[in-house]
């Protein structure tokens, strides 16, 4: 004979499944848009590191051509040129962008340059890129043109 306890143990009641999607529809609907998105850290640095390899790029142009060289960013586009290179480099898209620079390198409030001289030297100034909490400066000293990427 079997027991009525026994019987009613074996099977999952409807109550319970529903409560068990319920659930997982909730671990869903909060890890997702925490994984996607966004823009990766990763991403964010390569993004940092390039807008940095453009920068000394200029600077070495400035030296070896013994003239001003420069660095154009466009942070409405997302780009950046180092004349006269003509080719474009694209930023990610979800990355904010500022650029601290002299006065007198600014064509207008969405383009503007930063300067290198003959000596190495440059206008100075810095360009932050971030994404969420995450932010990489790009800092050039005015004095010697280093250009350094801080965290």
């Amino acid at each position: 004979m079997l027991q009525r306890g026994a019987a009613r143990a074996r099977g999952v009641t409807l109550l319970e499944l529903l409560i068990v999607i319920s659930i997982m529809a909730f671990a869903v609907a909060i890890v997702i848009p925490t994984i996607g998105g966004g823009v990766s850290t990763a991403e964010l640095k390569g993004a940092a590191r390039e807008l940095a390899s453009g920068l000394r790029y200029a600077r070495g142009q400035a030296i070896v051509q013994r003239g001003e060289s420069f660095l154009v960013l466009d942070i409405e586009a997302r780009t950046f040129t180092v004349p006269p290179d003509v080719r474009v480099h694209r930023l990610p898209d979800k990355i904010g962008i500022k650029l601290f620079t002299a006065q007198r390198d600014l064509v207008n409030e969405k383009v503007g340059a930063i300067r290198f001289y003959p000596d190495g030297g440059s206008n100075g100034g810095r360009i932050t890129l971030a994404a969420g909490e995450r932010k990489f400066d790009i800092d050039v000293d005015w004095l010697t043109g280093r250009v350094a990427i801080l965290d």
